[in-house]
């Protein structure tokens, strides 16, 4: 039974207008956009209240005719975020290749990203002052992203449906397990398994230790890049530069471009930002024009402010999280701006995002009640996941510096029935490096029990 905390999701006694406004059919697959009308609160709201707009894509291997495809089983893949919008594909590869072989995929934009009601620094001022905008916010959470689905798939009229989550998508992908289990038929997941209990203080403590690890790592291999980094470290120190966008590249705002850390091959892209850096002016030596505009596709939250403000939230769970990766670092001094040697650091958000990031200036307010609420809603079911029946296969990779090894593991003995495959040949993105081949195993072993 779900946590009577928690509401369960609503059930598809809701009517959902649904709406297909474009088919297309290109490089070996077809898509069709669809938009549904949903409400923006699931648990506490009233019949005819407030809706909104939630978008997904749907596409089809080329390979299946149109009568073909109308059989195949539905496949709803969960993006990694917060506040990232699904992918859009220019042609099927990768494991998207291997799941059109046997799936229809529903490429879905979580609420408040993409074409669903999206959230910006334009958008949601509109809704009032800071506490109506928190308020707001409060329907954008994993609960709410898995009532969507469930009523997404009523509309479809899809059987229950295989749901691979990515990073964030996983952490969704559980609280799906926890609430609706009559929707799926197998959950598989990457890089993506929550830990089930707060505090957020426990998530930075060992992303601290991972990114400090995986920095060692990096400058083993490029040793030259020790030099680069404190050299852009002193001339920050020491000299005003903007990115394009016309707000202030710091030291601490830098230290942001360790998130190429992550990666598997996108590593190695760090090596090749770094070379770009300087360039010789009649003023001397200032950073270049191709490396600031680099940069500014790293730090600025101009196109996902949802990850800034929400990105601690989906670790809170009946308590308040209180800038919790902020509150850490002073455990770690080793990653303080102006440590030397100075480390990279990942995916953790600090209050001076909203200060020196331009996109997130007019969101200032909003983020500090945020990070202040202590009455977040439980997002997972220890007793539903204890009496699991849904096949779950997940992927955990060793050293991933966002989602912990340890913590992952924790939460998959937590699961009934979970099958683990652990694997130190990939990082957080492994299914950008060889997603056909994680895809298949993680396919392989929900349907045979692990084996």
């Amino acid at each position: 039974m779900a946590d009577a905390r928690m509401p369960a999701p609503a059930g598809p006694t809701v009517r959902v207008q649904h709406e297909v406004r474009a088919r297309h059919e290109f490089r070996g697959m077809r898509t069709a956009e669809h938009f549904f009308r949903v409400p923006l609160d699931h648990f506490g709201g009233s019949p005819g209240g407030e809706t909104i707009t939630v978008f997904a894509r749907e596409y089809v291997s080329a390979a299946h005719s149109e009568e073909q495809a109308a059989e195949l089983p539905w496949l709803l893949f969960l993006q990694g975020g917060p506040g990232g919008r699904g992918n859009r594909f220019g042609s099927l590869g990768g494991w998207s290749k291997a799941a059109a072989r046997d799936f229809r995929i529903l490429m879905l934009d979580q609420r408040g990203t993409g074409l669903s009601s999206p959230i910006d620094r334009t958008t949601l001022p509109l809704r009032g002052p800071a506490a109506a905008q928190a308020a707001y916010l409060e329907h954008f959470r994993a609960d709410s992203i898995v009532a969507d689905a469930e009523l997404v798939r009523d509309a479809l009229g899809a059987d229950p449906w295989t749901v691979y989550g990515q990073s964030y998508g996983g952490f969704c992908a559980l609280t799906y397990l926890s609430f609706a289990p009559q929707g799926l038929r197998e959950v598989l997941v990457t890089g993506g398994l929550a830990p089930l209990a707060g505090p957020a203080d426990d998530v930075y403590r060992a992303t601290f230790q991972r990114v400090a690890a995986r920095n060692a790592e990096y400058f083993a291999w490029y040793p030259e890049d020790r030099a680069a980094v404190e050299r852009i470290a002193r001339h920050l120190r020491h000299t005003t530069e903007y990115l394009p966008d016309g707000g202030p590249l710091t030291v601490e705002r830098f230290q942001m471009v360790g998130a190429f850390l992550g990666g598997n091959t996108r590593v190695d892209s760090l090596h090749h930002l770094l070379e770009d850096a300087f360039t010789e002016t009649a003023a001397g030596p200032r950073l270049s024009d191709a490396f600031l505009d680099q940069v500014q596709g790293i730090v600025s939250r101009r196109s996902n402010p949802l990850y800034a403000l929400m990105h601690e939230s989906i670790y809170g769970q009946g308590q308040a999280t209180g800038w919790a990766a902020w509150r850490v670092l002073d455990e770690y001094p080793e990653f303080k701006p102006d440590a030397e040697p100075l480390l990279l650091t990942g995916e953790m958000v600090y209050p001076w995002y909203f200060e020196q990031d331009p996109a997130l200036q007019p969101l200032r307010g909003v983020a500090e009640l945020l990070a202040a609420k202590d009455d977040w809603k439980q997002l997972y079911d220890r007793g539903q996941l204890a009496a699991n029946t849904v096949p779950v296969a997940a992927a955990v990779y060793s050293d991933d510096i966002y989602v912990d090894r340890k913590l992952s593991l924790e939460t998959a003995s937590a699961v009934r029935g979970l099958q683990v495959w652990e694997s130190g040949d990939f990082h957080h993105d492994g299914i950008a490096d060889d997603g056909e081949g994680i895809f298949a195993r993680l396919l392989g072993m929900a349907r045979s029990g692990g084996r």
